[in-house]
């Protein structure tokens, strides 16, 4: 009905949906990642760097010109094509802000983005930037299927001349083969956060975008939807900015993890996560696994001391 799909155009404007569109230290971690895997790995990493997501020097500030506050400050990061990247840190320090100018939500007031080259207003009108909000923000009279087939129609003919998915294999590759008819009442908060994650790659996106999607479940669920996500990711393998608390989280879906500092929001460190994939939650228990761990925490409780503003003062550059 009009009023009904006005809602919809509403709310897609708001909520995540396939889009129109000195420096830190580095700290690496040896051990798990030797051996061929380790290698392929790391070619696949050094290939991904031609393209994927480029941040220059971004700064972003809210408030009035008698009184604004510096919420990111000079912000610099690449994340490479198949490159799955998390950013942790205090709340406060623009981890959220930095995902909406990445995605074209909110400018920057100084800096640049760009996806694999191309100016965030390019890369999301080209639907080349997929959302995914920490609230599936399904509409509840639409079934799983129209849930997941909603930015095609508000889109149509607008999708930038890039090939779309078919709606029906994302679900069941997400394992929601069996829910197309089913209502989002119907389903557990595990199952919905699901679809929200197939309604992303409808437009088959260069980049995916996550911000704290599991925040809301059960530590057990989040573990499934964790490794859900990860064998979608190793047979897709997009460019993924991942916003999480959990630093386990971080550690099991990551091949970098980006700590930011708050008071203004800036990078502190970039750590490299050594570990071999494809992961399991057998992964939790290794030593590497605790070792890593160990390495983020103290990262996190060093920014959140007292004095770690003037410490990391000037940790915005670029590691690469």
């Amino acid at each position: 009905m009009p009023a009904q799909q006005q809602h919809d155009q509403q709310r897609l404007a708001h909520e995540a949906m396939p889009l129109d569109e000195g420096g830190p230290t580095r700290a690496p971690l040896a051990g798990a990642g030797a051996g061929s895997q380790a290698a392929t790995e790391a070619a696949v990493q050094a290939a991904a760097r031609t393209g994927g997501v480029r941040i220059s020097n971004v700064s972003k500030s809210f408030g009035t010109d008698e009184s604004r506050t510096l919420v990111l400050d000079g912000i610099d990061l690449s994340v490479g094509m198949g490159e799955f990247v998390s950013v942790i840190g205090p709340s406060g320090c623009g981890k959220s802000t930095l995902l909406k100018v990445i995605a074209g939500l909110t400018d920057a007031d100084g800096g640049e983005v760009t996806v694999d080259g191309n100016p965030v207003s390019a890369a999301t009108k080209n639907k080349m930037i997929g959302l995914v909000p920490q609230s599936p923000a399904l509409m509840p009279w639409r079934t799983v299927l129209d849930n997941v087939t909603l930015p095609m129609s508000v889109n149509r003919g607008a999708n930038g001349g890039r090939s779309m998915r078919d709606p029906v294999e994302l679900l069941e590759s997400f394992g929601l083969g069996h829910a197309i008819d089913k209502y989002p009442a119907q389903l557990s908060g595990g199952m919905q956060q699901r679809v929200a994650i197939a309604r992303a790659f409808v437009f088959d996106p260069s980049v995916l975008l996550m911000d704290e999607p599991f925040s809301a479940l059960d530590e057990m669920n989040r573990d499934q939807q964790r490794m859900g996500l990860l064998d979608f990711w190793q047979s897709n393998r997009k460019a993924v900015i991942f916003i999480t608390h959990s630093v386990p989280e971080a550690i099991m879906l990551s091949d970098r993890i980006v700590v930011m500092a708050a008071h203004p929001g800036r990078i502190a460190e970039i750590i490299d996560v050594d570990l071999p994939r494809p992961r399991s939650v057998d992964d939790y228990a290794t030593d590497e696994f605790r070792d890593l761990e160990g390495i983020v925490r103290a990262k996190l409780r060093a920014v959140m001391e007292p004095g770690a503003a003037d410490a990391a003062a000037g940790g915005t550059g670029e590691t690469r």
